[in-house]
């Protein structure tokens, strides 16, 4: 269960019995009469643990958006240095609200941003809303982030707000991808117990109820235990029920083990659909001949039709300079790490009072700006706190340059074009 450091919160410093602890508050309440005052944005990711894929992209990611930020930004005629203060939750929940308190207590960030899972941004933005502080976190569906931390619809959150799709449209998208391979629709489900898992999996607001409608037969074995090293009895249960699509939310290492287990038992599924796993290039080709045809969907390419409010570089061009800056493949989520700092940044320049919390979390609130990742408008989404990112399906296709992933189905989103048919697996 996720640590909640509860004490003291931010508000509580300026007036609580530890001097030394409030000595900063209250000088920082001067600093915007210094010549160029400093704001501090705190940024939590996954840098190491099971769940780095997910920033694998990180330095390059804050090197660029450091450099776009190095002249400052204006706030009524006023000229502010940004400093980003960057932590490592180490894929784990509890370190991930020990450090966003780190940086809200210790270091006094303005502003808080997470990425990257549950298991990241929900203690994160636990924390900043404990402690008053404004929020933006993506990576992450938003059911599990919504009623993963209790919100409650038509009430929401105070000082959080959130940006990515839903399990309705991920659900859409592997229907769209699903429906055009003529396979039997008996679906072998592998969940977790974990916030993504439990969510993909919520028999009322999961995946169960928009597979029945859509005529297909979900086989639900259960939950299973994060980095588990057996999934014969899921297996077992797929074969007997005929099974020709696999689907779930797994972390890179369960997938592994149970596409390993699968070939060793003779299980040959022809369309495997995972979440979180499938997103990394690495994972892919560490799975080698295997790795070819699997699917996932598919946030964010270099064919998505969208540029960055704050360098103006298209998709394409933020991708490519990852692959000439690093050697590797691009991955998704660079383009929503970078979508962060340009919510950041145009939060900045618009906010009423940059030393008002509220005034700040008012400006997120009034968000309308395209980014690299798509319209982010918090006028606009499906529950308070919440706005929505386009979303298609892709798979990875073996080319002449490794493997390439492929978007296949794009009916929701499709302002982004397809690159190739789904072919089956085997």
């Amino acid at each position: 269960m996720t640590k909640i450091f509860k004490a003291p919160t931010r508000r509580t410093f300026v007036t609580g019995a530890t001097a030394a602890l409030a000595v900063p508050a209250i000088l920082k309440s001067s600093r915007a009469y210094a010549a160029t005052p400093t704001l501090k944005v705190g940024h939590v990711s996954p840098r190491t643990g099971p769940l780095a894929g997910f920033a694998e992209a990180d330095d390059f990611v804050l090197k660029g958006i450091e450099a776009a930020l190095s002249s400052g930004l204006e706030n009524n005629g006023k000229s502010w240095n940004i400093e980003i203060i960057s932590k490592d939750s180490q894929s784990n929940p509890n370190r991930a609200a020990e450090v966003a308190a780190d940086l809200l207590l210790g270091e006094e960030v303005d502003i808080i941003v997470a990425a990257s899972t549950p298991d990241t941004v929900n203690p994160v933005a636990d924390q900043a809303e404990i402690n008053e502080v404004p929020c933006i976190t993506t990576d992450c569906p938003w059911q599990p982030y919504f009623f993963g931390r209790n919100g409650v619809p038509g009430e929401g959150f105070a000082s959080t707000y959130h940006f990515f799709w839903g399990l309705e449209d991920v659900i859409g998208a592997f229907l769209d991808m699903w429906g055009q391979s003529g396979v039997a629709k008996s679906v072998g489900g592998l969940f977790p117990n974990d916030a993504d898992g439990n969510a993909w999996g919520d028999a009322e607001l999961g995946l169960p109820k928009p597979l029945a409608a859509a005529g297909y037969n979900l086989v639900d074995p259960g939950r299973y235990q994060p980095l588990s090293d057996d999934f014969s009895n899921y297996i077992a249960a797929f074969k007997d029920a005929g099974c020709e699509i696999v689907t779930g939310n797994m972390i890179p290492p369960d997938f592994a083990t149970f596409w390993a287990q699968a070939a060793q038992q003779g299980f040959n599924p022809k369309i495997v659909t995972i979440g979180k796993a499938l997103l990394f290039p690495s994972v892919i080709e560490s799975l080698g001949d295997r790795g070819d045809g699997l699917s996932s969907e598919v946030w964010w390419s270099p064919n998505h039709p969208f540029a960055s409010s704050l360098t103006g570089a298209s998709a394409n061009e933020l991708a490519m300079g990852y692959t000439a800056d690093s050697g590797r493949p691009w991955t998704q989520p660079i383009g929503f790490k970078h979508a962060l700092f340009e919510v950041v940044a145009d939060v900045i320049k618009r906010a009423e009072d940059l030393e008002d919390p509220e005034a700040i979390t008012a400006a997120i609130a009034g968000t309308s700006l395209n980014t690299i990742v798509g319209p982010v408008d918090w006028s606009n989404g499906p529950i308070n706190n919440i706005t929505k990112t386009p979303l298609v399906a892709g798979q990875w296709q073996k080319g002449d340059n490794g493997f390439e992933l492929q978007i296949v189905a794009n009916s929701n989103a499709p302002e982004i074009p397809v690159s190739s048919d789904l072919k089956l697996l085997g």
